[in-house]
């Protein structure tokens, strides 16, 4: 296998393997907040890169990079569903 693809695996596979959902549920499923939102990704999202426009990406590529972020950087499912909701209504 594939090193760069087995390191890309292997975050998925811890979260399985705690019990915790692998993905949060859409801003539209509900429980998502703008302002924590705004105040999450601006926090969060800055300590690794640089924070993009929201409009950069469409809603549905936000959905996948956001669940994709909830992995590698450690995001609660709430925080997850409050900067997706952020960023979709930005878009």
């Amino acid at each position: 296998m594939n090193r760069i693809r087995h390191f890309r695996m292997l975050p998925a596979a811890a979260l399985l393997l705690s019990g915790l959902p692998l993905f949060a549920p859409a801003a539209e499923e509900g429980g998502g907040d703008f302002t924590r939102g705004a105040q999450a990704w601006s926090i969060h999202c800055q300590r690794c890169h640089n924070v993009r426009d929201p409009k950069e990406l469409r809603d549905d590529q936000w959905k996948t990079t956001a669940n994709h972020m909830r992995i590698r950087g450690g995001l609660t499912a709430q925080e997850v569903r409050d900067i997706l909701t952020f960023l979709q209504e930005s878009n």
